[in-house]
């Protein structure tokens, strides 16, 4: 009896002797990290639903796959040389990164950075490593074959996400460095959005329009699975940009804020602009409007203040219902408006954010510079971020469309297209009920 009273004092002293323990790990921070990796992982079924709702119900299942399989291909290349590439020392002029001690994170395993252990950094951003492709396939969904589209993001990462991210996040990147506080890119406005709207647009055009594009109606299968899989995004975004901080404090909580008044702000003013032209308010309209909120806000989230959140919800929108009408003028078939919608929101975010800078985060600004910098200066730098961004995503997808196409293939056959890619890649049917003829 002596010895069970003695263990169960023990087992009650233990975690009180682990808490007191001098552990340089941040307990709170780390905790909210970890939420927020599972926040952005959440944003993947995310994505996957919200693209799968949106195209014909012949490839439902394909479109899905596009965001799924992002999960393995790069999950796996982000822990064997994504980390390295991304987060190590500036190598050949600071083009790209190196370590190899990160290499399949071998030399992270006792390290603690902030009060974080680095394992959860690493986790973290390689879920947005993961995102930026699939975010891609919108824009060549419904034709394009499974092998080419694995290639093509693999390349994709390799070539255009990790050297930019490294240009902007890394400590020791050109771009983190530019002017008295670098390029303001909080969760990802150039690294993410801009890079895959640009990347997706390039890839449209080079591929060409789906067979009967504009002409032939091509209805949502599942606007119902689009609806809930924009929910489960704008839940998502709170651990995007919040999360981003890296910390658990004042500016996360700003983050965080104006994260949900620029999605609420964009998803109204799309509903207004539907009701002043249209007489009517769509649920594809409503999340639309939400997602340009959320993209704009994406790279500002941390540095400005409410009255400038819900200014650029609504510009977001309003610029971005109308960059969807150049699809039709232009015809030009990004399928599912990954440019409209990501890279010419999120790219006004990057630009207008300058104008709607706290005070304090200025005044810092301004003695890293010797005591002036303006909005306009700051304006500058995101400028030169912006063109560097576009460079190297519109030239590296070109390229990479030219070689997986004269290689592997890309554009899947005229046959395989008709029939669906469900059936042609996958030999199965996401919806098994319906007749597929339907849909020929």
């Amino acid at each position: 009896m002596f010895l069970l009273r003695l263990a169960g004092a023990s087992l009650v002293l233990i975690p009180q002797c682990v808490w007191s323990s001098e552990s340089p790990v941040d307990s709170g921070t780390t905790a909210w990290m970890m939420i927020s990796v599972a926040l952005v992982l959440l944003m993947i079924p995310g994505l996957a639903m919200f693209y799968g709702g949106l195209v014909r119900t012949k490839n439902v299942l394909s479109t899905m796959m596009h965001s799924y399989i992002a999960l393995a291909i790069i999950g796996v290349l982000w822990v064997a040389v994504g980390y390295s590439l991304t987060f190590g020392q500036s190598i050949w002029g600071g083009l790209i990164g190196w370590n190899s001690d990160y290499f399949f994170l071998r030399g992270i395993d006792d390290t603690i950075t902030n009060g974080i252990p680095e394992y959860i950094t690493a986790m973290f951003q390689g879920k947005f490593a993961i995102i930026t492709p699939a975010l891609i396939s919108g824009a060549i969904a419904e034709r394009v074959y499974l092998r080419g589209y694995a290639a093509f993001i693999a390349l994709w990462f390799l070539c255009v996400y990790c050297p930019l991210c490294h240009w902007i996040w890394a400590s020791d990147g050109w771009l983190f460095n530019a002017g008295p506080a670098g390029v303001i890119d909080l969760a990802g406005g150039l690294v993410i959005h801009v890079s895959a709207g640009i990347s997706a647009l390039v890839a449209a055009l080079y591929l060409g329009p789906r067979k009967g594009f504009p002409r032939k109606p091509m209805h949502p299968n599942n606007l119902v699975m689009t609806m809930m899989g924009a929910g489960l995004l704008w839940v998502g975004w709170f651990g995007f940009n919040a999360g981003s901080t890296l910390q658990s404090g004042l500016d996360t909580a700003r983050a965080l804020t104006m994260t949900q008044i620029s999605a609420a702000s964009g998803a109204l003013t799309w509903l207004i602009i539907e009701a002043l032209l249209l007489r009517k308010a769509t649920a594809l309209g409503f999340v639309s409007g939400i997602l340009a909120g959320l993209v704009v806000i994406t790279p500002a989230a941390a540095v400005v203040q409410p009255s400038g959140a819900l200014i650029l919800g609504a510009a977001s929108a309003s610029l971005c219902y109308y960059a969807l009408q150049l699809k039709l003028r232009f015809g030009y078939d990004d399928s599912l408006d990954c440019f409209g919608i990501h890279g010419v929101g999120s790219g006004l975010g990057v630009l207008l954010l300058c104008f709607f800078i706290r005070d304090s985060w200025m005044e810092k600004a301004a003695a890293g510079a010797g005591g002036h910098w303006t909005a306009w200066d700051q304006l500058g730098i995101q400028l030169l971020g912006m063109a560097a961004t576009i460079g190297l995503a519109s030239v590296s997808t070109l390229v990479l469309c030219i070689l997986i196409e004269k290689t592997l293939g890309f554009r899947i056959d005229p046959q395989g297209e008709a029939e669906g890619l469900d059936q042609a890649l996958h030999g199965e049917r996401g919806y098994g009920l319906l007749n597929a003829s339907l849909e020929q």
